[in-house]
């Protein structure tokens, strides 16, 4: 299997771009999310763009896509904050995108639990 230079700083990307969100963008944004993770993050062969897919984890939905709506609006300063810490010629364009596998993943398992509970019941 070939690993080309994208599939490389996928994992940077994503502790960064984490360490950005929790630390610079909360001290701005008091109001984000306490639960923010970057779950993945694609970057284009060319190292022109990424995808970064970002998890928001908040009993509130209308605070989840505030939190959300922040992220996107701040990838400029992002994308800013990583040129400063990783060690490339040019930082890609950032694109974010809501990954809703950790809501869903909490639907499953709360379903899960119900059916235990029926068992038990019976």
């Amino acid at each position: 299997m070939k690993v080309t230079r994208g599939d490389r700083l996928s994992g940077e990307f994503q502790k960064e771009i984490s360490a950005v969100i929790s630390n610079k963008l909360k001290n701005v944004y008091p109001e984000l999310s306490t639960i923010i993770s970057v779950t993945s993050a694609d970057i284009a062969p060319d190292l022109k763009s990424a995808k970064i897919y970002i998890s928001v984890f908040d009993t509130d939905k209308e605070k989840s896509k505030k939190s959300f709506d922040i992220i996107c609006e701040n990838a400029g300063f992002i994308r800013h904050e990583l040129a400063k810490v990783m060690r490339i010629r040019t930082v890609p364009e950032l694109r974010f995108h809501l990954d809703g596998s950790m809501e869903y993943g909490t639907k499953i398992d709360k379903i899960l639990n119900g059916l235990e509970a029926e068992d038990n019941d019976e």
